[in-house]
């Protein structure tokens, strides 16, 4: 929390915070209207500790470049880190994945015209295997790969980035009684959050 400049802390269950995180995601709290004021810290599970809220989008605009940033530094801590999107109503995936501080690859297909912008690293073999299954190349070359197969492509890619969390680490969708849990989670306030109350001149925000 202190890396990522988290603050505010307060215990929450899972369920609690799926309403509340769902909510900030659609746009649904008066009180976090872009869903970047706070997110969702998980206790450990199975190794792991999941930060959850649109804060941690690695393919958005407001997000994407501070993401990085601070995946390459959890790594260089931790060892590996990782930031996925996942819209569940067809809206995309993308995914970074870090290990000791080095980006090994961050994809986005959303269906937005940036997409392509984000690509860093080479794909990873989850994607490779995937393309292979498709009957497409491996590896490939967005500029001269042919409409059909970018279609293809793009449509199998946009529901990835819970096989790619679960095959590399824990997908939140993927969690179930017998997952081994330790610790308790948290609903923390972002930097987001202290930066628009600091300039509201205010100590506003969620709570």
């Amino acid at each position: 929390m202190a890396t990522l400049g988290l603050s505010r802390s307060r215990p929450v269950t899972f369920a609690e915070a799926e309403v509340i995180i769902d909510e900030d995601g659609h746009g649904g709290a008066d009180d976090n209207p872009d869903g970047l004021a706070r997110v969702y810290v998980s206790p450990e599970v199975d190794g792991w500790t999941l930060v959850i809220g649109p804060w941690c989008d690695p393919c958005g605009s407001a997000r994407s470049d501070e993401v990085l940033r601070l995946c390459g530094e959890l790594s260089a801590r931790y060892g590996r880190a990782q930031a996925y999107y996942y819209g569940m109503q067809g809206d995309g995936s993308a995914w970074l994945v870090t290990e000791r501080g080095t980006v090994l690859r961050r994809y986005s297909e959303t269906g937005e015209g940036e997409d392509a912008l984000l690509t860093l690293g080479e794909p990873l073999p989850f994607e490779s295997a995937r393309r292979e299954e498709l009957g497409l190349p491996p590896t490939w070359d967005e500029a001269t790969e042919s409409d059909d197969d970018q279609d293809e492509w793009k449509w199998a890619a946009f529901d990835l980035a819970p096989g790619i969390a679960a095959a590399l680490g824990v997908s939140p969708l993927t969690l179930t009684a017998d997952t081994r849990v330790r610790g308790t989670g948290v609903l923390a306030i972002t930097n987001a959050a202290v930066a628009d109350r600091a300039a509201d001149g205010g100590p506003r925000g969620p709570r």
